[in-house]
């Protein structure tokens, strides 16, 4: 049984303005990012101060910062650093067995709402639990059940932007501006949280890759009943 959350006190128009925004701002940075920096600019500026400024502050980090900088430090960022990598499943289960049912459920979630995930889309080369995939589902597809996959990984999102803080980012504002679109962690999430930045996710040698997680067959989803929703692996630590 799902655990139950409080819902936001953003609007879901605003909802989506905000998730596009860092979904946008949180990808490989590039020419086509850089050419849509007043774009987002002038879209946060509808949101509340908490959740706009961080959004208009990256911004003015991204025009003022010279594109193979970004690009560089996007890679040493996320790309490097395990506790700063942007694949959700990876903070509750590492490299286990168990991330492979988390990853099918994503799949399975976006399949119910008629969203795949095809070259051709804007994240389409990224495994289903990536947080730009994520916030872009739940933003431009289907609010509610995005914003679920997001409070079933809120500990996860919470160690990112600590990370992020801790390392002086800039791309921390932009966790930041995500974590004030939630409610507050619950006490077992923040036991979740302190458990993960003590132990760091669980091992298992299961071939899988460290930073970017198993290779995700899209056929998974069709061998069960669509009917059927797997389960969420909980937290290490978490009652559910």
């Amino acid at each position: 049984m799902s655990r139950k959350h409080p819902r936001s006190a953003l609007p879901p128009a605003a909802l989506g303005v905000a998730w596009q925004s860092v979904s946008l701002l949180l990808g490989y940075p590039d020419e086509q990012l850089v050419g849509l920096a007043a774009t987002v600019r002038e879209a946060s500026r509808g949101l509340p101060d908490e959740v706009g400024e961080p959004i208009r502050g990256f911004v003015v980090h991204l025009e003022s910062t010279q594109l193979e900088q970004l690009q560089a430090d996007y890679v040493e960022t996320f790309d490097s650093r395990r506790r700063c990598n942007l694949f959700l499943t990876y903070f509750a289960h590492g490299d286990t067995r168990k991330r492979g049912v988390a990853l099918l459920r994503f799949k399975q979630t976006y399949l119910r709402s008629g969203f795949v995930l095809d070259a051709e889309s804007e994240h389409g080369g990224e495994l289903p639990d990536h947080l730009c995939v994520v916030l872009e589902y739940a933003a431009t597809v289907d609010l509610e059940r995005g914003r679920r996959l997001l409070l079933d990984h809120r500990a996860g999102l919470e160690l990112l932007r600590m990370a992020l803080v801790e390392r002086h980012s800039p791309w921390a504002p932009l966790l930041e501006a995500l974590s004030a679109t939630l409610p507050p962690l619950h006490g077992d999430e923040w036991d979740a949280v302190r458990r993960l930045a003590a132990e760091g996710p669980p091992a298992e040698e299961v071939g899988l890759d460290p930073y970017a997680g198993p290779a995700f067959d899209p056929a998974l989803a069709d061998r069960h009943d669509s009917t059927s929703e797997l389960p969420m692996p909980s937290f290490p630590g978490v009652r559910t």
